[in-house]
């Protein structure tokens, strides 16, 4: 499976946090989940962290459904 890309985030003075996916916002953080996001994308991959906080990654099943009957045109 592809690692994820495209993700950007930014740490505002307010205290929230917004993440972009290819220049389109994908979520605001705010208040002790913002904190939260920030301790984990500094100890991991942050693709990966950005990836799995906005809920827009791959599952590895995308190839199965698209070969299924039901969608099939």
């Amino acid at each position: 499976m592809p690692k994820p890309h495209g993700f950007h985030y930014e740490a505002n003075p307010n205290g929230t946090v917004k993440i972009t996916h290819n220049g389109r916002a994908a979520t605001t953080l705010r208040g002790p989940r913002a904190d939260q996001f920030l301790t984990e994308v500094a100890s991991g991959d942050p693709q990966l962290v950005m990836a799995r906080w906005t809920g827009n990654y791959k599952r590895g099943n995308e190839r199965t459904a698209r070969n299924h009957p039901r969608n099939s045109h």
